[in-house]
Parts: structure tokens; C-alpha cells; sequence
């Protein structure tokens, strides 16, 4: 298993990952799963999303899914060249991919996700042979990241146990 690149915890990656953390916490007010993204080119931020996955019933609304379409816009392209993409939660294999297919340059992630994430947790889908490379690094605000994550899935636990059973 390949480690994620190893780089500095600059203020610009902290601040970037404070970013993505606002667009998760507008996933939470949603009742989403708290994932946030944002997508930097040049020092700045050009596209941002959220989970929307059970706001629109597509599964295919995650976090990065939504902030790519929205930089690939931006861009007039679907390459997004020379940018980098902050998520809060490490990408699963659907995200990965179209991350290799935008050519995005380098992923951050806050929170390692052991159930499903493929650039390191479970896979490591991006040191496989592809026509794009894309650099990584796990780990940033990872705490901040796994608490909202953690918070939310708590409550929604609670929610759940706590419906009458007529409900259930």
C-alpha cells in the first residue's frame, strides 16, 4: 500500500480544507452526509459542492461529482488542468475516476474512510497505470473532518432509534 504524499501542512491547505469543511456543514443542514469540496486553480477557488445525493435521489451527487461539473463549467472543458481538488472525506472509486478523467492535478483529503475509500484505505486506484497521474494527501484537518462525519452519523443513529414503531 502506497502512503499519501507526504507534504507540509501549509496555512493554504488548512485554510482550502476549512473551505471544503463549510461545504459540508451545508450538507449536514441538508441531512446529506457531511462532505464538502473545493476545486483551486492558480490560489483560488473556482468551483465548490456538497453532497446532494439524497436532496435530488442521485447517486451520483457526491461532493466531488458536483464541484467537478461545476469547475468543468467554469472552465469551458472537461480537463481541468493545473488544479487541485480539497474533499473532506477520502474520494470512493466513482469520485476517483473522474478525478483521473478531469486530470485533476493533486487530491487533499481530510478523513481516511476505511469502508470505502480508494486512494489509499481500501484501494489505491490512483497509483494504478492510467493516462493522467494524480498526486494525493490524507490527513489534512483530518480531525475536524471525522468529528462532522462522526456527529452527523451519531444523530442519524439517534433519529432512528428514537421513531415510534409505528414509524419504523
Amino acid at each position: 500500500m502506497t502512503e499519501p504524499t507526504a507534504h507540509p501542512y501549509t496555512e493554504t491547505h488548512e485554510h482550502f480544507m476549512s473551505e471544503a469543511l463549510k461545504e459540508a456543514r451545508k450538507a449536514y443542514e441538508l441531512g446529506e452526509s457531511p462532505i464538502g469540496c473545493v476545486i483551486v486553480k492558480d490560489g483560488k477557488i473556482i468551483a465548490r459542492g456538497h453532497n446532494l445525493r439524497q436532496t435530488k435521489q442521485d447517486a451520483t451527487l457526491h461532493a466531488e461529482m458536483v464541484t467537478i461539473s461545476k469547475a468543468c463549467r467554469k472552465l469551458s472543458a472537461w480537463h481541468i488542468f493545473d488544479c487541485d481538488l480539497y474533499v473532506t472525506l477520502e474520494p470512493c472509486y466513482m469520485c476517483a475516476g473522474a478525478i483521473i478523467q478531469s486530470h485533476i492535478r493533486h487530491v487533499y483529503f481530510g478523513a481516511y474512510d476505511p469502508k470505502g475509500g480508494a486512494v489509499c484505505s481500501c484501494s489505491q486506484i490512483f497509483d494504478l497505470p492510467h493516462n493522467h497521474h494524480v498526486e494525493y494527501t490524507g490527513g489534512i484537518l483530518q480531525d475536524e473532518c471525522s468529528q462532522l462525519l462522526k456527529q452527523f452519523f451519531r444523530e442519524l443513529r439517534t433519529r432512528k432509534t428514537d421513531r415510534p414503531e409505528s414509524a419504523k
